[in-house]
C-alpha cells in the first residue's frame, strides 16, 4: 500500500518496497484457517500452465479483522509471480475461474 510517510516497524512487521511483478491471483474468502487450500489451487493453476517464475508470493488483505469481526466476510488476495503473458502491460496476471 502506498504511504505518505515513513512507517515505523512494529513487532515482525517492517516496511518494504515490493517490486512490480506479473501475478496470477486468487481471492481467498473467509478466515485463514484453510488459506493453504487457496495457495494449493493457485500453485496448481500456475504449474499446469508452466507460468511460474522466481519471486515471493504475496497477500493483500482486501477485507479483514480491522474491517469486520465476521470472518466469513474476510477477503485476501493471494498473488503468485508469473512471467508476462500478454501484450497489454496494464493487465496483471491470470485469473482462476
Amino acid at each position: 500500500m502506498p504511504v505518505a510517510s515513513t512507517l515505523q516497524p512494529t513487532g515482525r512487521v517492517v516496511a518494504q518496497t515490493i517490486p512490480a511483478a506479473e501475478l496470477a491471483t486468487i481471492v481467498h474468502r473467509g478466515p485463514h484457517t484453510d488459506i493453504d487450500l487457496t495457495y494449493a489451487a493457485l500453485a496448481a493453476h500456475v504449474a499446469e500452465r508452466a507460468l511460474g517464475v522466481e519471486g515471493p508470493t504475496c497477500e493483500y488483505y482486501l477485507t479483514g479483522r480491522r474491517d469486520t469481526s465476521d470472518s466469513s466476510r474476510w477477503r485476501t488476495e493471494v498473488g503468485w509471480p508469473i512471467f508476462h503473458t500478454g501484450p497489454n502491460p496494464g493487465l496483471s496476471g491470470t485469473h482462476l475461474p
